[in-house]
């Protein structure tokens, strides 16, 4: 038997999609549709000898200010992998003026929906059977067209 669930889990999102972390790249556009839940995850892909990637304070990212970040999510290897588990405002720079070309992405991070709600069982109906009729019929039916086929 098999019981099919809903897919609950977490997005992780390539900043910028194939164009990744890089200059010249309107990441309020690439962000603008999009829905961001607390345990998704933002993964920047960059050239790792020239950007990187700050978590700063909105105040901070208005003026591409990233002498204070609040983390630097920068591990070296250019293939960074933010956590967004929190339910708030995240806002990212990369640092060494990259971010007055462009190199910035604020994102409103919320609670995932709730899972869909079951359709209630109306008991005035009597009760289906189709799939112990419809299974054994669909096999039923293979079984004699591959006999017929192996005849024929």
């Amino acid at each position: 038997m098999v019981v099919m669930l809903p897919e609950v889990g977490a997005t992780r999102w390539t900043v910028g999609s194939n164009m990744g972390w890089s200059p010249n790249f309107n990441y309020t556009i690439w962000a603008k549709d999009k829905h961001f839940y607390n345990g998704d995850w933002l993964f920047f892909v960059y050239d790792r000898n020239q950007q990187n990637v700050l978590e700063v304070n909105s105040t901070d990212y208005e003026s591409c200010n990233s002498d204070h970040p609040l983390h630097n999510w920068t591990t070296g290897a250019g293939r960074d992998v933010v956590p967004l588990n929190v339910t708030r405002k995240y806002y990212f720079i990369s640092g060494k003026g990259f971010c007055f070309s462009g190199m910035k992405l604020a994102v409103h991070v919320e609670n995932p929906p709730p899972p869909p709600v079951a359709s209630p069982v109306n008991s005035g109906s009597p009760p289906t059977y189709h799939a112990r009729i419809i299974i054994p019929a669909v096999f039923t039916i293979g079984a004699v067209w591959d006999a017929f086929l192996r005849f024929w």
